[in-house]
């Protein structure tokens, strides 16, 4: 059955977001068109979340801390362009998080080009799903514990916002410490015809990116490898089913539905708090 494809219109000076609303076990039209089938990687001992240390935070407790100085702002950065709109009737140039980005990335050690992911992601969100709250600093700590935002393996992050070489995880196929998913994409997310593997800088199974996948580029293609349209995507899924990111509750339901461990949500949280506070200071 195919799905439902809807457009975000622009928010100030984020990318255009088409969101694909997508059946599980629709056919096609989620692929990534005129992609090439990825070649699965070995499994690898080079995990980026191994030397992270969870913070000591009780689960459910509380939220990691925000400060609105440091939040993404599409018009901060630089003054209003008459001839760039919002499609709501506002006027802001193109590219206007990227001195926010460049600003976030000194204070971070960040990558400015996956922190503009990050921050479009939260701007899209705070126009469509306002009750949500996502944080840019927590689909970062997702990106960092996940990928080390775009950067597994030893590849790069690329301007156009790709990895040099497709980001593959291990195969789940029931190993010690790896759940066992069967294939549901035919490999052609992953190159796995046997067991699902998660795909990309947000790491996510071929199943729940086809239930979710989102173009985050503006490109009329939702490519789980590029990471504007996988932190967009990520932000839906943690918004899903009218979470508050920036509640206690709704935070740790949201990390949890990402990866059911609570060790996992230790490290994203004492990432999140520091990118923020980290971002915070910057401003001072």
């Amino acid at each position: 059955m195919a799905g439902l494809l809807t457009t975000f219109r622009p928010v100030a000076a984020r990318l255009a977001i088409v969101v694909l609303v997508l059946a599980v076990g629709a056919g096609g039209i989620w692929l990534v068109a005129g992609a090439a089938t990825p070649q699965a990687s070995p499994t690898t001992t080079d995990v980026p979340a191994r030397d992270i240390e969870p913070a000591h935070v009780t689960p459910g407790s509380e939220a990691p801390g925000e400060d609105p100085s440091a939040a993404p702002d599409p018009g901060g950065d630089t003054p209003p362009d008459p001839g760039a709109s919002t499609g709501g009737g506002a006027q802001r140039p193109p590219g206007s998080l990227d001195a926010w980005a460049e600003r976030t990335a000194t204070a971070t050690g960040v990558p400015a080009r996956a922190l503009r992911a990050y921050g479009h992601a939260e701007l899209a969100m705070r126009e469509h799903r306002p009750e949500c709250r996502v944080s840019w600093a927590t689909l970062a700590g997702i990106g960092r514990v996940e990928s080390d935002h775009g950067r597994y393996g030893g590849v790069t992050l690329q301007q156009d916002g790709r990895p040099s070489s497709p980001i593959i995880g291990v195969p789940l196929n029931g190993s010690p410490g790896v759940r066992s998913i069967t294939d549901t994409d035919g490999g052609r997310l992953d190159g796995d015809p046997r067991h699902d593997r998660a795909v990309g800088p947000m790491q996510f199974i071929p199943s729940t990116w086809m239930r979710y996948a989102s173009d985050g580029n503006g490109d009329g293609q939702a490519d789980p490898q590029q990471i504007d349209d996988a932190a967009v995507t990520a932000a839906r899924y943690l918004c899903a089913g009218g979470r508050d990111m920036a509640g206690a509750d709704g935070w740790w339901a949201g990390i949890m539905s990402y990866n059911n461990s609570v060790e996992y949500a230790q490290k994203v949280f004492g990432l999140a708090d520091g990118y923020a506070a980290q971002a915070a200071g910057a401003r001072d």
